[in-house]
């Protein structure tokens, strides 16, 4: 069952989805706005891949074994988004009794997007971008290892999304969609404008130039700091024009708090 659904308004957009009778979507805890008296609404802690109480494998199954296993899949799931910064809990909402409305919206001025799962390619993203799917579609987290995450200090937390079905995700300022193979098959961008690419993109971060005197120069006045992301392959991948940092920094200086000074990246001091 498709998940009907309009994105909605300019500088700070909303999904309004509407839920045939039984279907389900679930959406990350404070990204809901608003529903119709007929959708329920019920938190939970596991995500759809473990809440589907009569799911369980195996010959043996039930009782308490079963009961154990989605129990551990589900603090499993819990610590993994505790580790990523993520919140802790999903919200449920089903149409009951005739068909339903929800509204979501992200956190941050800027664009949404639904993005269609066939089943055959998952679809990464940026951290706190999910913002709702169907039940049908997995959340999960995907831990960018070794040399990628320690030397960006972004991007190390993803997203994950598998399964068929619509996710809608959200993001700062305006989208823009590239694919790499258009390119020459690899584009370099500035590792907060990354929100999400397709399975297949291979993603990774490198220094900004040498240690020599340019590269010294590029991340002390040029307001990137020491990384750039890289993003190679052939697949999509959505930017957006807006940076949390960014963001944080022309806030933070509109109340006389300019942290980031006339060197810029390198001695640039994050929000939070």
């Amino acid at each position: 069952m498709t998940l009907q659904q309009e994105i909605v308004g300019n500088a700070m957009q909303m999904a309004v989805v509407s839920l045939q009778p039984g279907q389900t979507v679930y959406c990350e805890a404070g990204k809901f706005l608003f529903k119709t008296t007929n959708v329920t609404m019920e938190t939970r802690l596991s995500g759809p891949s473990n809440s589907g109480g009569g799911r369980q494998q195996g010959g043996g199954s039930g009782g308490m074994g079963g009961l154990l296993r989605q129990a551990m899949g589900t603090a499993m799931q819990v610590g993994q988004r505790a580790l990523a910064g993520e919140s802790l809990a999903f919200q449920y909402f089903t149409a009951q009794s005739g068909e339903g409305t929800v509204g979501f919206a992200g956190v941050l001025p800027g664009e949404m997007r639904a993005l269609e799962l066939d089943g055959t390619r998952a679809w990464f993203a940026e951290k706190d971008a999910f913002v709702a799917a169907e039940s049908t579609v997995d959340f999960g987290i995907a831990f960018q290892g070794g040399r990628t995450g320690m030397s960006g200090g972004e991007g190390f937390v993803l997203e994950k999304f598998t399964g068929r079905g619509t996710v809608i995700i959200a993001g700062a300022g305006n989208f823009i969609d590239l694919n790499p193979a258009d390119f020459g098959g690899r584009i370099e961008v500035d590792t907060g404008c990354v929100v999400a690419f397709e399975e297949g993109i291979q993603y990774g971060v490198q220094r900004v130039g040498g240690l020599n005197r340019q590269g010294l120069m590029n991340a002390v006045f040029g307001g990137e700091g020491l990384s750039l992301a890289t993003l190679e392959g052939n697949g999509r991948v959505i930017l957006q024009s807006l940076t949390i940092e960014s963001l944080a920094n022309a806030l933070k200086k509109a109340q006389g708090g300019d942290k980031q000074g006339p060197t810029g990246g390198l001695f640039s001091t994050h929000a939070g």
